[in-house]
């Protein structure tokens, strides 16, 4: 198998800690810059599955990196530069305790949710009769906040959120705001390219007084998109829509008898199969960008990773 990046545990100069989420080691260098290196770990039903698929971090990297600068006129983001196909290095920013989900669609939990007879999402109604892979008559936001360890993230409304003081409403207003901006403009980049964003989250942080645009944004794993030119087709004849999603994967798992509880193995997962989702990733990349995805030298991916991140710290003020 090519090579893949489970775990980095790097030593960088200035390192004051590490943090590993299911797919990012992020790294705290002075209490000043983060430096994340997006694996090729692949999670789902919130387990972080045992083989790594070659590629997928560069192509969740690569794909953050341009919508990153895609929209930066909109808000500001925490990105200062990507030296390394898997790595992007930027500001630390202070985490608010919420991600924004935006949906356009009425699909996924959103969809179970409604279908179970919940007729209102995080304090937002929703008419009736409306079927799974409508869209809304307008996007709608459905927060939720941030689980700790080894919980589900839980949906909050926005005036949950207000009476909570999770976040000041002056700020919130504000990352409203920057949230259906940014969902526009994904939506205009994927329509494009002859897709759909259903769905996505982002996150934001502060420094400085100043709201930022964290974490990674627009990707497969954070988002949802549809083929355009087959959707009003299989909406009008009930069925399921193509999806450029890690969906397939989780539908992979729950045809091999998994879906994250607790006792049930995870499936074994073939050189075969890990061949097809990288390959699938690989597609996403190119779909949702318009490029041809360029495959990074991985046979010392480990050597090339510390080697590039080493010399771009080296030109950082401290």
């Amino acid at each position: 198998m090519p090579g893949t990046i489970l775990s980095s545990d790097f030593h960088f100069p200035g390192q004051k800690s590490l943090y590993k989420g299911k797919v990012r080691d992020v790294y705290n260098i002075n209490d000043e810059y983060l430096l994340m290196v997006v694996s090729d770990r692949i999670s789902a039903f919130d387990v972080v599955l045992p083989r790594g698929i070659p590629y997928k971090g560069q192509v969740l990297n690569q794909i953050a990196d341009k919508f990153l600068d895609a929209t930066a006129d909109i808000v500001p983001n925490w990105k200062i530069a990507a030296p390394d196909p898997n790595v992007t290095i930027g500001h630390i920013c202070k985490p608010y305790p919420v991600e924004m989900i935006v949906r356009a669609y009425l699909t996924g939990s959103a969809w179970r949710t409604y279908k179970s007879g919940a007729k209102e999402i995080c304090g937002i109604p929703l008419p009736d009769g409306m079927r799974e892979n409508q869209a809304f008559e307008e996007p709608i936001i459905t927060p939720t906040t941030k689980a700790a360890h080894g919980n589900h993230d839980e949906d909050i409304s926005r005036d949950e959120i207000l009476k909570e003081g999770l976040i000041p409403e002056e700020e919130y207003v504000l990352i409203e705001k920057y949230t259906m901006e940014i969902f526009k403009r994904g939506t205009e980049i994927a329509r494009s390219h002859g897709l759909i964003l259903v769905d996505t989250k982002y996150e934001f942080g502060s420094k400085d007084g100043k709201i930022y645009l964290i974490d990674e944004i627009n990707t497969p794993d954070s988002s949802r998109y549809f083929y355009a030119d087959e959707y009003q087709d299989r909406f009008r004849n009930n069925l399921s829509q193509r999806q450029l999603s890690k969906e397939f994967v989780r539908e992979w798992l729950m045809a091999n008898g998994f879906q994250g509880k607790q006792g049930q193995p995870v499936p074994p997962m073939s050189d075969e199969f890990v061949n097809e989702v990288s390959e699938r990733y690989i597609e996403l990349y190119e779909k949702i960008t318009g490029e041809t995805f360029v495959r990074a030298d991985i046979s010392n991916l480990r050597d090339r990773i510390e080697t590039n991140c080493n010399e771009f710290l080296s030109t950082l003020k401290h």
